[in-house]
């Protein structure tokens, strides 16, 4: 994979951020395999509401977020309205996220968050512009990168190395199932105790190990007075789909 822009492709912009979208939508469309199927993406006609890019082999859509530098923990997006009303509906598309090296003209990261990991707890709603502003009153949004557990953070691009496609798609793969959760609340609680369980950070962990994070997950959902017997069920779901296995005794191993 060649991680170069065409940087003479916009050599007549001077501002960063034209910059930075003409060449990185082009190297996307250019260079980058879709991470679901391997076949290459096509780009949508400019201001597209949603959606940058669309595999044409299976249909899945990409947005496209790019920066100089490092993301932090949250990647501006557009309006917090229209983001629930795309969560609900069930037609979040892909996220992007690239970084680049302007002086060298190439792409130094890329990941891809699958859509099943946009659930309203990863969505930050940023105050209202002010009275002044040309859209006074809109109100934007953030994602929360730091709240989508790592395997949904799916790199295809690290530290200026490209990963092999095989892995990439074999990524993608291995969290399908949480489309089979369209309900919201229910995908919420099955990606709460999948963070709990990665950021253990161990192959092999026990029962007990994730009741250790019981009381952060009591507080992200309040109205539940059955915790533990919710961190059992949402283990038996990962583990019916094959991201866990079930060892016997209260073990688990991360598959």
């Amino acid at each position: 994979m060649d991680l170069n822009f065409d940087a003479l492709l916009a050599a007549h912009y001077k501002g960063p951020t034209q910059w930075a979208r003409v060449v990185t939508e082009r190297w996307v469309s250019t260079h980058l395999f879709c991470p679901s199927c391997g076949h290459s993406l096509e780009s949508y006609p400019n201001n597209t509401p949603a959606a940058d890019f669309l595999c044409l082999t299976c249909h899945e859509q990409f947005e496209l977020k790019s920066k100089q530098g490092l993301f932090g923990s949250r990647i501006v997006d557009g309006a917090y309205s229209a983001m629930l009303r795309r969560l609900r509906s069930n037609q979040a598309p892909n996220l992007l996220g690239l970084t680049y090296d302007r002086a060298q003209a190439r792409v130094r990261n890329l990941f891809v968050i699958p859509s099943q990991f946009f659930v309203p707890e990863i969505i930050e709603r940023r105050k209202p512009l002010a009275p002044t502003a040309r859209r006074a009153g809109w109100v934007g949004c953030n994602i929360l990168v730091r709240k989508v557990p790592p395997a949904g953070r799916v790199s295809i691009i690290t530290d200026g190395v490209a990963i092999a496609k095989g892995d990439v798609l074999k990524a993608w793969r291995r969290t399908l199932f949480l489309r089979d959760q369209p309900q919201l609340e229910k995908r919420g609680w099955l990606l709460d105790v999948m963070n709990c369980v990665e950021r253990l950070e161990k192959p092999q962990f026990q029962l007990s190990d994730v009741y250790q994070h019981e009381d952060s997950i009591a507080r992200l959902h309040p109205g539940n007075r059955h915790v533990r017997a919710k961190i059992r069920q949402q283990l038996q779901v990962l583990r019916d789909s094959g991201f866990l296995e079930f060892l016997g005794q209260g073990q688990y191993r991360v598959r």
